[in-house]
């Protein structure tokens, strides 16, 4: 979790400061992390094996590079922050934005891996993995925060349901771990 904040002058004499505070996903490096180490890997392992088996060429090596690379770009995931009532996700080729305080839909979507999707009014679209929220206590206030706002503006018509599901779920998951620091699991 990384928190900063911003400084603002207003316009005219006075000088006001207002503290903007920016909370990111605090376990993104590690992810981070991990892909680019398995991307190095499997480089490693295919030019191995390569100039083990047959002899590399540069045209291979060139090969597996661009498949470390790819394998990369696949594994690097979004970095998720909040700010000003918006939720950003930024990955390496994409970037998507949603206010939080004008969402219009939050539903889960169907598969084998779970994600969150919202969009709101102004036509933003985010689709989000829910484990972000559960590991980013802030951000899910951040999110809850917003939601909350949208349900008392009238503009948040469906999602509700899901929001109390991964509520649930959040809380859960904070008490496992206040009773496991504590010794009480």
């Amino acid at each position: 979790m990384e928190r900063r904040s911003k400084k603002r002058a207003s316009v005219g004499d006075t000088h006001r400061v207002a503290a903007v505070a920016v909370v990111h996903d605090r376990y993104w490096a590690r992810e981070l992390r991990s892909a680019v180490f398995y991307g190095v890997l499997l480089f490693g392992m295919l030019m191995l094996l390569d100039w083990g088996l047959v002899g590399l060429t540069a045209t291979r090596a060139v090969l597996w590079a661009a498949l470390a690379v790819l394998l990369l770009i696949i594994l690097t995931p979004p970095r998720v922050s909040a700010e000003n009532g918006g939720l950003d996700a930024r990955g390496l080729v994409s970037h998507h934005h949603v206010r939080t305080d004008q969402l219009a839909a939050v539903r889960m979507s169907e598969g084998v891996a779970e994600r969150l999707v919202l969009s709101d009014t102004s036509g933003g679209r985010l689709v989000l993995d829910p484990r972000v929220l559960v590991t980013n206590p802030l951000l899910w206030h951040e999110l809850d925060q917003g939601a909350r706002r949208s349900l008392e503006q009238g503009t948040l018509r469906s999602g509700m349901p899901v929001l109390e599901r991964l509520r649930v779920r959040i809380d859960a998951e904070a008490w496992r771990g206040i009773l496991r620091v504590s010794g009480m699991e």
